[in-house]
């Protein structure tokens, strides 16, 4: 069979970040490197349609900034990707690696999933311009509640669970599934609408094709991911279990003191129920955990099969009164957010860090600066900054 990978465990990311790419790349080349997005672009750069406002967020490969749409009065977000400018270059990601997330985008519409609304591009910026996704990410807005019921906490897996099945059925793996990534529409509604985000490390998987690679965020990676073997959409189901642990117990199931520490855990599939921390849970929702906390990806139960299983779908009067009746542990949840808030500060103070030094104690070569001549941060200077070419998203 066919085999395709990528590589590099991240134990972090943001707008733009993504690992480099395996897959073979054609030497980029002036008009034929744009044909991968879209085959008929029309002239036209992103200022000329939408204003733009401020910064959102920022990554190793770009920034994300809030837009309006001249024409509409509509906001978006604008992600801007620096792609490399030339064979052998090592800033910005690989083209083709942003051209499998375009791709991937230009298929979903479904109300919990992101979606793409324009395309712009240039020699070395690609611009996506993306549904504005204003109300936080998920596991903020339940840290800020007082109590939270497991009838109300399904509410949000069942809509978390209903996209990723729109995914899988269309054969596309997310791969980067964690509480980052899961965020609300709007805040201050009576029922707020999840949706996922960030597709850069998302796969079209393809039958008789083999797909692995070593990226992720270790304490939500599937053992598969760290053994180097083939990943399906059952690798997002795993991260599912992990996620609802979490959310039930405000502890990480395989968290540990470091990330080797926390890879090996998971490899190693051990994990348990403590009781000071699951006394308010229900059997139900323990057992949904335990069939996608399983070792073997044939065995955890499909997006489908979760939508029916008796925690999230009840099929007795017993049931429901057995999750209206369990809570999740609200004071060890706030605890393990404002942990991982915590360390999402940290490491990027520290890629900060490390980039600022990185600068001032490497001095670039002669050979270093001709190759910086053509990487992806440096515009051509006959034309202007974001003279970028419009791709229009097709309608079909």
């Amino acid at each position: 069979m066919a085999e395709g990978g990528q590589g590099g465990v991240l134990p972090e990311g943001g707008p733009g970040d993504a690992p480099d790419s395996t897959q073979d790349e054609a030497e980029p080349g002036g008009a034929a490197e744009s044909e991968g997005l879209e085959a008929a672009p029309s002239p036209g750069n992103v200022e000329d349609l939408y204003e733009l406002l401020e910064k959102l967020g920022s990554g190793h490969f770009g920034v994300v900034r809030r837009c309006r749409e001249r024409g509409t009065g509509t906001f978006y977000a604008a992600k801007f990707v620096k792609t490399r400018r030339c064979w052998g270059s090592r800033l910005g990601l690989e083209r083709a690696q942003v051209e499998r997330e375009v791709a991937i985008l230009r298929q979903l519409s479904h109300p919990n999933i992101m979606r793409l609304h324009d395309l712009f591009a240039s020699r070395a910026e690609v611009v996506l311009v993306l549904e504005l996704i204003a109300g936080g990410e998920l596991f903020d807005f339940i840290a800020e509640k007082e109590t939270l019921s497991e009838e109300e906490a399904i509410e949000f897996l069942g809509q978390i669970l209903r996209g990723v099945e729109y995914l899988h059925a269309r054969l596309i793996a997310h791969l980067d599934l964690k509480p980052e990534n899961i965020m609300l529409q709007e805040r201050d509604v009576p029922k707020p609408r999840i949706k996922i985000i960030d597709f850069g490390l998302a796969q079209q998987l393809e039958d008789g094709v083999t797909f692995k690679s070593l990226c992720g965020t270790p304490q939500y990676i599937a053992p598969e991911v760290i053994n180097y073997e083939p990943l399906s959409s059952a690798t997002d189901m795993w991260s599912i279990g992990v996620i609802t642990y979490i959310l039930l117990s405000g502890l990480s199931p395989f968290q540990g003191e470091t990330d080797a520490e926390t890879l090996s855990n998971v490899v190693a599939g051990a994990y348990e129920f403590e009781e000071r921390c699951f006394s308010q849970t229900s059997e139900m929702a323990k057992d949904f955990i335990q069939q996608l906390l399983v070792k073997e990806p044939g065995h955890r139960l499909t997006a489908a099969e979760c939508l029916v299983h008796p925690w999230i779908k009840p099929l007795s009067r017993k049931q429901v009164l057995s999750r209206s009746r369990s809570s999740i542990n609200m004071r060890n949840f706030r605890k393990f957010n404002a942990r991982r808030k915590w360390k999402l500060s940290y490491n990027m103070v520290s890629a900060c860090n490390r980039l600022c030094r990185t600068r001032l104690l490497c001095g670039l070569s002669k050979e270093d600066e001709e190759l910086r001549c053509c990487e992806s941060d440096q515009e051509e200077e006959s034309s202007p900054p974001i003279a970028l070419l419009r791709r229009r998203r097709s309608s079909s």
